[in-house]
């Protein structure tokens, strides 16, 4: 990986912050772009600072971090820390990248981030080099190119991927492929749809058209989704 990841802290207490900050300061992989002391501060620094990475407090004033993960469009990966061990399933839920329990040992701080490290190294190569993947349809490998992809429609435990010439159904779920798919060309555009951008003719109230079919866009995403297509 080639370039740091960066980073925030958003925690209460003057005390954690500091051994966080600490702590980062030993990683040659991290680089942190600041410090919050509630979900408030973070909120106005990530419209200024965009990163990739909150090492986010629970229980704050005003605001909990999950609730400020659910308030946000598209957040930044997360890691809990928190001195309460109930909040560890809404987390997961969630789909934070881990959940460190204070006090905070080193180690354990150390495992957290070598995960978030391998997960951007995987992103980025994916974003970069990929223009093509295999899926598992019918007992066979099938290989879908990057370039043939209209749209995706999750189907509960199934996906069927849309392509120029024919349709084609497997078992996956919407986030797993929109790990695969190149960030700049792909776009979710509902919980259970994913577009490619430039296939995109039309727009029309909160419906997409894209060759025949017609795409929906969620009232939460539709902002960012506009924004996306119209660049």
């Amino acid at each position: 990986m080639h370039n740091k990841i960066s980073c925030i802290i958003t925690d209460d207490e003057p005390f954690a912050r500091k051994g966080l900050t600490g702590y980062i300061e030993k990683i040659d992989f991290l680089d942190l772009k600041g410090t919050c002391e509630d979900a408030f501060q973070l909120g106005e620094l990530l419209q200024r600072q965009p990163v990739d990475l909150l090492f986010l407090d629970i229980k704050m004033p005003h605001l909990t971090g999950i609730e400020f993960l659910r308030a946000i469009q598209h957040p930044p990966k997360v890691i809990f820390t928190t001195a309460f061990e109930q909040y560890a399933l809404e987390g997961f839920e969630l789909d934070v990248m881990d959940y460190l329990l204070k006090p905070i040992s080193f180690e354990r701080f150390l495992k957290a981030v070598f995960k978030a490290k391998d997960y951007f190294t995987l992103h980025q190569e994916t974003n970069q080099e990929v223009s093509y993947f295999f899926v598992k349809t019918n007992s066979k490998l099938e290989k879908i190119t990057i370039d043939s992809i209209l749209f995706i429609e999750g189907m509960e435990n199934y996906v069927a991927i849309y392509l120029e010439d024919k349709k084609i159904i497997t078992h996956a779920t919407i986030k797993s492929l929109l790990e695969k798919l190149p960030a700049k060309r792909f776009i979710q555009t509902h919980k259970s749809y994913i577009i490619a951008i430039d296939q995109v003719g039309s727009v029309e109230g909160n419906i997409l058209h894209i060759k025949k079919y017609q795409v929906p866009v969620s009232k939460y995403l539709r902002k960012a989704v506009l924004e996306a297509i119209v660049k």
